[in-house]
């Protein structure tokens, strides 16, 4: 059997795991696939209520651990990546037992693991295919977007719970039990330094078989809890910790060209990021200029330096200004007349929020695309007359 199967020499650290909660269908199904693979075998009985201990009974050479009761897929998955540790492997495959996944894509993941040691790999289901809920299609590129906001990391599936974890290297404590604990692993994994990557995989979509276990309104909650947790940890502390690592590790003069005036951005990048910077500037959003124009420059990859520059643009001789033309334009949009002698009059300025408020947008939204088209212009400009320039001399 050995010499028949020669993967099974090289998974001595590998584990599978098996999380699973009344998949009576398709439980013994998806073990006697893995087995045909290695004989590194975690299952989690996650408090089933069905046959699934009468079908754990036959197989007398796995590890299988019995919860009590039902706590959820991110506890079973943490209760196997301390029995994995414990007993001496290095990595988790997590596999679903509701039968979606395919055990002979394991291999796949051990090659990959041998070639990338420091990885945890997402399997990228084909959310295309026939068969595939609308419903998950949208919620995958919706986990996917925020996944990016939070660690900077473009990856076309997020949610398939096919993957290899390198649990020697993950962080060690976790927060969440549920569902969602499968988002919290793989941000906090990429803030660690480990890369999260995806492999392609098969899938297999059977209403007749498949049993969710996702609870739409709570889990969702939960999931909308631990992103906004998330992303301000992001911006709060990760990536100003990346801003001052990626300082200690250049010459004060090479951090300032590239990470500070990214002098290899594109002719739209800066004139977008001066038009940004503008636009929050003149923006209502007085007191918050400076984070939200950095929250927005580091969101769409924008010249962080310009558009924090540009957004002074409200400095304070030019508040007044600022203030009366947007008090003027929304005085004219609503059809209001505005005594603007009135206006140092806190009650008077008061009754013409509304006009402000709106005017402010439609200014912001002007000088903006001023700002924005000018500039680049202007750029193409001079980088056309020093290219003539360098081809004369």
């Amino acid at each position: 059997m050995e010499n028949l199967n020669p993967i099974k020499r090289e998974i001595s650290k590998i584990v599978v795991v098996i999380p699973t909660y009344n998949n009576e269908k398709t439980l013994a199904r998806v073990l006697d696939g893995v087995l045909d693979i290695t004989q590194h075998v975690i299952v989690i009985n996650d408090g089933s209520t069905d046959a699934t201990s009468k079908i754990l009974s036959r197989y007398t050479d796995i590890i299988c651990i019995n919860q009590p009761k039902n706590m959820g897929k991110g506890m079973a998955l943490r209760t196997a990546f301390n029995e994995a540790l414990k007993r001496g492997y290095a990595f988790v495959i997590a596999i679903d037992s509701d039968g979606q996944h395919f055990p002979e894509d394991i291999p796949l993941f051990i090659d990959f693991a041998q070639s990338n040691p420091n990885a945890l790999v997402i399997g990228s289901r084909n959310m295309e295919q026939d068969g595939v809920p609308g419903k998950s299609s949208f919620g995958n590129k919706f986990s996917n977007f925020w996944f990016w906001v939070e660690t900077g990391i473009k990856l076309v599936d997020t949610q398939s719970g096919f993957r290899l974890y390198p649990v020697s290297k993950m962080p060690k404590k976790w927060f969440t039990n549920k569902f969602e604990f499968e988002i919290e692993n793989i941000v906090r994994s990429a803030w660690k330094g480990i890369e999260v990557c995806n492999i392609p995989i098969q899938i297999k979509y059977d209403p007749n078989e498949r049993v969710s276990h996702f609870r739409p309104f709570k889990d969702f909650t939960r999931i909308s809890i631990l992103r906004v947790f998330l992303v301000t940890i992001a911006f709060v502390y990760i990536k100003p910790r990346d801003f001052l690592r990626s300082f200690k590790k250049k010459s004060i003069k090479r951090f300032f060209i590239e990470d500070v005036l990214e002098h290899n951005s594109t002719h739209f990048n800066k004139s977008a990021s001066l038009a940004l910077g503008v636009f929050i500037g003149i923006s209502p959003f007085w007191g918050f200029h400076t984070v939200i124009v950095l929250f927005l420059a580091v969101l769409l990859r924008l010249n962080k330096l310009l558009a924090f520059a540009a957004s002074n643009i409200s400095i304070p001789p030019m508040i007044p200004i600022i203030v009366l033309l947007s008090l003027k334009i929304g005085g004219m949009l609503f059809n209001t007349d505005i005594d603007l002698t009135e206006l140092s009059k806190f009650e008077s300025f008061g009754s013409h929020l509304k006009e402000y408020i709106v005017g402010s947008f439609i200014l912001a939204s002007i000088v903006a695309i001023i700002v924005g088209l000018s500039s680049y212009f202007l750029m193409l400009y001079f980088s056309n007359r020093k290219e003539k320039s360098g081809t004369t001399i």
